[in-house]
């Protein structure tokens, strides 16, 4: 049985936005807690993006509400005005101000908020929330994803628990689809803001699934103090590797997708230079398509490293699949054709590339590219 943080509760529901699975979430801490969150850079940012900036940004927050299936982006005025009246309803239902209320939407992109449905369903919630609903509220917020993301972590006394979710629109940009993450630690908002920051840089914006950055990424962490003080050495390095995890499983459930894909860049002349490569190959269709029909086609990846960057000396160029090398210091090896049919047939594919000798590192996550893509996307709104 997970053990969740204390003075956290939530609750689920149906509230009719467009079918009858559950579309409406909220996450309730019993006392203001320190906050932090980083927002999708796409410029046609959801209505909620721009109210929960307004609501984070005196570093506290006392509740996140989300609904699914209904994205409110491109909604003009009116989706800001919805957004802006769910979140009053919200807080007027738990008694608390409406600014420490974070408001969240995914779902289709254009149509408007049937806020309605969501005002109609507010009144009653707070009698609903739970201790133990946060696993609940995981499936709450999924749209295509095929199962809900959620992990919990323990750092001494301290518990963090999270939740993301995200399948296709993956590509973040200092921000991550839709996470929040909620612990009883005693941080202050400072703090958690840059260890958000430095958490996120090297998980949720390391992994992409088709390079569409969405109009609602989002990622909040929620830090109660209900625990105390907390090793924030330890804390930062389970709050990282909690996020890695939950972006592995974002890439590992893309749209379509069979196989989770690595690409592991070392020798780079920085980090920036390592990260742009390695996401140009995890966002090739040619290197995505490949490896989903399982065909050893390694001189795609060597024309994304190529055109990715001016900054490549190709004499010290080496790439191998998990410890198969197709190309070693500037030159092809013998031919491992069937070596990488057979490694191609796993369900993780792992791609070392290293430039040379340079400080340069990163390590990010993807998925293949399969017919089933194509299929969910060209049938998204019917």
């Amino acid at each position: 049985m997970n053990t969740f943080p204390k003075g956290f509760k939530s609750c689920s529901i149906n509230a009719g936005i467009k079918d009858h699975t559950l579309d409406f979430t909220i996450l309730f801490s019993d006392v203001r807690a320190s906050a932090a969150a980083m927002f999708t850079k796409n410029q046609f940012c959801g209505a909620p993006i721009v109210i929960g900036k307004e609501s984070v940004a005196d570093g506290y927050l006392q509740a996140i509400a989300v609904n699914s299936k209904n994205a409110n982006v491109a909604t003009g005025n009116k989706g800001l005005e919805d957004a802006r009246k769910v979140t009053e309803a919200v807080a007027q239902e738990l008694a608390i101000h409406s600014n420490d209320v974070l408001p969240s939407s995914t779902g289709i992109i254009g149509v408007p908020l049937p806020v309605e449905k969501i005002l109609t369903a507010i009144p009653g919630l707070k009698n609903q929330l739970k201790e133990d609903g946060l696993e609940e509220s995981a499936k709450a917020i999924m749209t295509t994803d095929t199962y809900p993301k959620f992990r919990t972590r323990q750092v001494g006394s301290i518990t963090i628990s999270a939740m993301a979710k995200g399948s296709g629109m993956i590509e973040p940009n200092m921000a991550t689809m839709l996470s929040y993450i909620l612990t009883d630690a005693a941080i202050e908002p400072p703090l958690l803001q840059k260890m958000l920051k430095r958490a996120v840089d090297v998980s949720f914006n390391s992994v992409s699934v088709d390079g569409d950055t969405s109009t609602s990424d989002t990622v909040v962490i929620m830090a109660n103090g209900l625990a105390g003080d907390v090793d924030l050495v330890e804390f930062e390095s389970v709050l990282t590797n909690l996020c890695i995890d939950l972006a592995k499983e974002i890439a590992r459930d893309g749209e379509g997708a069979t196989k989770l894909v690595e690409v592991q860049v070392t020798g780079a002349d920085d980090d920036v230079i390592a990260k742009k490569i390695g996401k140009s190959i995890i966002n090739s269709p040619l290197v995505k398509t490949a490896i989903f029909g399982e065909d050893p086609n390694w001189g795609r990846i060597m024309s994304t490293i190529g055109n990715s960057t001016d900054k490549v000396n190709t004499e010290a160029v080496s790439v191998s699949f998990a410890d198969v090398y197709v190309f070693k210091n500037g030159a092809p090896t013998e031919d491992k054709r069937a070596e990488l049919e057979e490694y191609l047939k796993n369900n993780e594919v792992l791609i070392r590339i290293s430039l040379g000798d340079g400080p340069g590192t990163s390590t990010v996550w993807g998925c293949d590219l399969s017919y089933d893509y194509v299929k969910i996307n060209g049938e998204y709104t019917t």
